[in-house]
């Protein structure tokens, strides 16, 4: 029995030791221990023409456009800032849910896109980024109308 037993003991010691069962720990030594850091998700670049982006190798223009206005939230921005300027607080309020860390992540990248820039009275949209909203007029036109010929088609 006592030889079974010093096996046992010597095959528990073994796999702890090889890293296969966590060893225990004395009462408190988590507590001691520091917590580990959050692991930050990998930033992603800002997609602009001519380089590497969603959907395209080559970054085409228009590819790099559909990557910018396809990330979370990134559409909802700007259709916020269509009328006046707005402060980083306000936009939040009127973008709804969206985190102080999504709506600083993306105002970075509208800017870097060069949709958006800061003002004394807060973000507002650049030259290009309201020319950017005429442009999607249509597009929101045509939206508008085959969800009328989708509703009429299914009754």
């Amino acid at each position: 029995m006592e030889a079974s037993y010093a096996a046992a003991r010597r095959f528990a010691t073994n796999f702890v030791a090889y890293g296969r069962v966590a060893p225990r720990r004395p009462p408190g030594y988590a507590a001691a221990m520091p917590a580990a850091p959050p692991r930050a998700r990998a930033k992603r670049p800002t997609p602009l023409p001519g380089g590497r982006v969603r959907g395209s190798t080559t970054g085409r223009p228009i590819m790099a456009l559909l990557d910018l206005l396809g990330r979370r939230w990134t559409q909802r921005i700007v259709w916020e800032l269509r009328g006046a300027a707005l402060t980083f607080r306000a936009l939040r309020a009127a973008c709804g849910g969206i985190s102080p860390s999504t709506l600083n992540a993306r105002l970075a990248e509208l800017r870097d896109a060069g949709l958006v820039e800061t003002a004394d009275d807060g973000y507002r949209l650049t030259a290009d980024g309201r020319a950017l909203l005429r442009h999607l007029e249509p597009l929101h036109e045509w939206a508008e109308r085959w969800a009328r010929r989708l509703k009429a088609a299914t009754g």
